[in-house]
């Protein structure tokens, strides 16, 4: 075999083999993207003791995130289309963790900011995840909505994959109760696309 000839054949070699990986890294990301976090359940009914505050007579709406979590971006995206259509008939917060030993304004990054400046939307900090425990989300991103009784109507995610912002049944979900087309008895649920609260993926405290 001539040296040329030969240098082809290394050369399709190659090219064959980085296609091979490029294909099973996309399938890995793909994969990774429609894996959902894990769900625990929530209190049916607003817990007591939260710091949350509620009102009377209004739905409530509360996003416990992380502030390192590169998935929860989308997530907020999806929290402002929300609340444009809300109008002012909702009550929103998220809740973004602050872990024992970290500094005095450690949470308070992009998504902090991001999340602040969506109206009618009010952050705050949960220290330790307190308030994460108290309604029982263990992913970033997790939603609930209590309606103007303060019975559980919904959780779980807002966004179709992790990172992706968009059309998804869980948003949808949250805009059918504010436009009052759900049943009055259903609870729905979507999975939760984020990182563990406790453990975000590529970030450390």
């Amino acid at each position: 075999m001539s040296p040329p000839v030969r240098k082809r054949g290394w050369l399709l070699l190659a090219g064959a083999l980085w296609l091979g990986g490029v294909t099973v890294g996309s399938l890995a990301l793909a994969r990774y993207a429609l894996t959902p976090g894990e769900s625990l359940a929530p209190p049916s009914r607003w817990p007591t003791g939260t710091e949350v505050p509620r009102v009377e007579g209004r739905p409530t709406l509360v996003m416990l995130a992380h502030p390192l979590c590169p998935c929860t971006r989308a997530s907020i995206g999806e929290l402002a289309v929300v609340m444009a259509k809300a109008r002012g008939r909702l009550d929103a917060f998220v809740l973004f963790l602050k872990p024992e030993g970290t500094g005095q304004a450690w949470e308070q990054g992009e998504l902090w900011r991001s999340a602040g400046a969506i109206p009618g939307v009010t952050v705050l900090r949960d220290a330790g995840g307190v308030q994460a425990e108290r309604f029982g989300a263990v992913t970033s991103g997790h939603v609930l909505f209590y309606d103007a009784d303060g019975a559980l109507r919904f959780q779980g995610g807002i966004t179709s994959a992790r990172g992706h912002a968009g059309d998804n049944a869980g948003r949808a979900a949250v805009e059918a109760l504010l436009a009052e087309e759900a049943p009055v008895a259903e609870r729905t649920t979507h999975a939760v696309f984020g990182c563990e609260l406790t453990n975000p993926r590529g970030s450390a405290p």
